[in-house]
């Protein structure tokens, strides 16, 4: 690895993985972790011998089998260590070759959301408002290290038990998707701050407060990045049209239109991008007064962020490790598009002496609000 960063790998079964042996460790040829905010994923590749450890002994005894193999991926930079996944492998993927040295093995797996997707469930919940519901769901997975951190959404009026209860007909994972997107929340597993440790949010999609060191570009000596590139969709933003019934009659339909904007996550640039599209939901009118609510409540946060940008760095040039759902400043990139912008996903590509990441941010505006940007990590 490079200097002052040191890569730990641990790999066994679910319930307690160990340090990956050192013919593990020197088969090692690259580590792609995938972080956003839709999930994560990895993958390992490793250089297979005829009579390697991999052939002889780990593959026949099924110690890589996917769906029982546990994968937690450490970077420890400058002394500070980082948790970049805790995830369960889903397949692997064995390619011979006539060259010597070039056979491989690449392992290709999840985070531990992927075991919240594999069995199908039907469970009454009466009388339980949604933080409830979580809270018991996500107890079923705390022997694998997961703890909740659950916020409970703006409207959560439970149903009375003489109205009827809701089911869940589908996986953990599914129903808990189900919860986020009617209530605009979302949900995720964030690995750490330890080892075989990870933390379940659901909440809104807010970003750390605290920005990252500045992405530098076009800044001499002071730039820190590869490669920087933005672009502001027009077509993006949109205006959506509720309708309800009048609380009189109930027989007049009333439009209501919801302005793209999130009040959870605040457009961080000066001058807004107007909406461009119209867009009706009709949907509403047959919903209790609770549900509507907290369906309108999450039609109002999905606002778009017309501007995304997209880029790489060297993390031994940056000196930090760039994380995904927080906020980075940009400088040198021109009036309209320095400042900050929240970062939706993060690829690490980790070699023998390289580390480098590629990354998307997004933000609604243009033009900063904020007159400097931290620049140090």
């Amino acid at each position: 690895m490079l200097d002052g960063v040191h890569l730990t790998l641990l790999i066994g079964p679910l319930p307690v993985p160990v340090p990956a042996p050192l013919s593990l460790i020197e088969a090692l040829q690259s580590v792609q972790v995938n972080s956003g905010r839709n999930g994560s994923g990895f993958q390992l590749t490793f250089s297979v011998g005829k009579m390697s450890l991999i052939q002889t002994v780990l593959l026949p005894s099924g110690a890589l089998d996917p769906m029982t193999t546990r994968v937690v991926i450490v970077v420890t930079l400058l002394g500070v260590p980082q948790v970049l996944m805790d995830g369960v492998v889903t397949q692997h993927q064995l390619s011979p070759s006539n060259d010597p040295g070039q056979s491989t093995l690449t392992l290709t797996g999840e985070d531990l959301t992927v075991l919240m997707g594999v069995v199908e469930m039907k469970l009454p919940y009466p009388a339980l408002p949604d933080a409830a519901k979580l809270a018991s769901i996500l107890g079923r997975y705390a022997m694998y290290g997961i703890a909740p951190m659950v916020i409970p959404p703006p409207v959560d009026t439970p149903k009375n038990v003489t109205d009827g209860y809701e089911m869940q007909t589908g996986t953990d994972l599914d129903y808990i998707k189900d919860i986020a997107g009617n209530c605009g929340y979302t949900f995720y597993l964030k690995p750490g701050p330890l080892p075989l440790q990870s933390i379940a949010y659901f909440g809104p999609d807010v970003s750390n407060p605290l920005p990252q060191p500045a992405l530098s570009i076009n800044s001499d000596w002071a730039t820190n990045v590869d490669s920087l590139s933005f672009t502001l969709d027009g077509t993006s933003k949109r205006v959506t049209v509720i309708t309800i019934l009048d609380p009189i009659t109930g027989k007049i339909p009333i439009p209501i239109p919801l302005p793209g904007i999130d009040v959870i996550k605040p457009p961080l640039g000066a001058r807004l991008i107007p909406p461009a599209k119209i867009l009706f939901s009709d949907e509403m009118a047959s919903l209790t007064p609770e549900d509507a609510a907290k369906r309108a409540f999450g039609l109002l946060r999905r606002g778009a962020d017309s501007i995304t940008g997209s880029g790489s760095l060297s993390v031994a040039r940056y000196g930090s490790v760039l994380s995904a759902r927080g906020l980075v400043g940009v400088r040198g990139a021109g009036v309209a598009y320095d400042g900050l912008y929240y970062v939706e996903s993060v690829t690490h590509n980790i070699k023998r002496g390289e580390y480098k990441q590629n990354f998307t941010l997004s933000r609604d505006g243009m033009i900063s609000l904020t007159p400097v940007v931290p620049a140090l990590p």
